[in-house]
């Protein structure tokens, strides 16, 4: 029985744009998803940042489980040692730092006068200025205003008394944040084999199993280079000023190599805190310039030769990228957030690159699937269909 043109028609656009409104509607919600999810990160900070930091270096220390089962160790006994050796390394590191730290904030009243004398010459040239500009202001017509404002200077408390405070709470974080990291990678080789068997069709099993392989390939690669670039910049700075007869040299190698995982922020803060340093060191203002002007140096030859040389290679991220992924890590969870922006841009960046990215705008308007073909896919499907052509 032939069916009515315009029937069919008419079922064919109510069809369309039902598909359409279905379309907006799975877009507004998913707008307003990811709009909530940033606040809803930054409320739960407690619970997230802890989990998020655990499956990260979780992640980064597959390699090494791998490592360890196969040389004949079970699932539970090699991630144990996965967490024994990256507690250690973690405790040798806050060590190095925080005990050092005190002492130098300890000795800040005691070396102000010093620095004072070390910028005498600044400071001589900034109260000429000064007076220049009072005797400046004095010369014009003085506009109408109330009287002085008091303000009010609170006196911050002891990093001692913060430690004290926070100490709890950070021990109880860190509890819990290695036993995610223990239970992950105990369970790691498990799951990976569930997830992968467990998919209905042969693809979709491949394909799982390349995302898998490339999320930890990528990361663990990219946290294990940038690792030791920065604890070899780390050590370069300490001896030097060991040689300059700084004082906490390894303090200062530490706070390096730490701050270095932060792009961009992070180098200048370091070049900020080995200023001020040098100026509770040394008596002369050329002098105490020395310690951040070799950092720079080292920095600058560390980021421009050594780290596109070794990482740019294997990992290859948009700066722009790299900077929204850094502002918005950092607001959500501060410092951590920042340290974190990098490697979870390269899990982010990996999944979308091997699963399929988002195509919102051909879903809506097109007739089309939510994703692209994956950027593996694409590489292998050209040259076929170059040669079908």
């Amino acid at each position: 029985m032939p069916q009515d043109p315009d029937a069919v028609e008419l079922v064919e656009g109510l069809t369309a744009k039902r598909d359409r409104l279905l379309a907006s509607l799975t877009l507004i919600g998913g707008i307003g998803l990811a709009l909530s999810i940033p606040f809803a990160l930054r409320a739960g900070a407690e619970f997230f940042l802890p989990v998020t930091a655990a499956l990260v270096i979780a992640i980064a220390l597959v390699p090494l489980l791998e490592w360890f089962e196969g040389h004949g160790l079970p699932s539970a006994a090699s991630a144990g040692l996965c967490v024994v050796i990256f507690l250690a390394v973690m405790t040798f590191a806050i060590l190095s730092i925080v005990i050092p730290a005190i002492d130098w904030v300890a000795l800040v009243p005691e070396r102000i006068g010093k620095v004072r004398e070390t910028l005498e010459p600044v400071l001589s040239l900034y109260q000429n200025l000064e007076r220049f500009i009072d005797r400046t202001l004095s010369q014009l017509p003085a506009a109408g205003g109330g009287g002085p404002r008091a303000v009010r200077i609170e006196t911050p408390n002891s990093m001692l008394g913060l430690l004290a405070q926070s100490a709890p709470h950070a021990l109880i974080q860190l509890f819990f944040a290695l036993l995610v990291i223990y239970f992950f990678l105990a369970g790691w080789t498990g799951m990976r084999k569930q997830t992968i068997t467990g998919r209905s069709s042969f693809e979709g099993a491949l394909t799982t199993a390349r995302v898998i392989q490339q999320v930890v390939a990528a990361t663990s690669t990219y946290i294990g280079t940038i690792t030791l670039i920065n604890v070899t910049l780390g050590a370069l700075t300490a001896l030097i000023l060991w040689w300059l007869g700084m004082d906490s040299p390894l303090m200062w190698g530490g706070i390096v190599a730490v701050l270095n995982y932060i792009p961009y922020l992070g180098p200048i803060a370091s070049a900020l805190l080995l200023g001020v340093g040098g100026l509770m060191t040394f008596p002369d203002a050329w002098q105490a310039l020395l310690p951040p002007a070799i950092f720079i140096g080292l920095h600058m030859v560390e980021a421009n030769v050594i780290t596109p040389l070794i990482v740019g290679k294997r990992v290859k991220i948009n700066p722009l990228l790299i900077l929204l992924s850094l502002s918005f890590w950092a607001w959500v969870w501060g410092t951590t957030g920042a340290l974190l922006a990098i490697p979870l841009l390269i899990i982010i960046k990996t999944v979308f690159a091997a699963a399929g990215t988002p195509d919102i705008a051909g879903f809506l308007f097109e007739q089309g699937t939510l994703t692209h073909v994956g950027e593996e896919d694409e590489e292998k499907d050209r040259p076929a269909a170059q040669q079908a052509g």
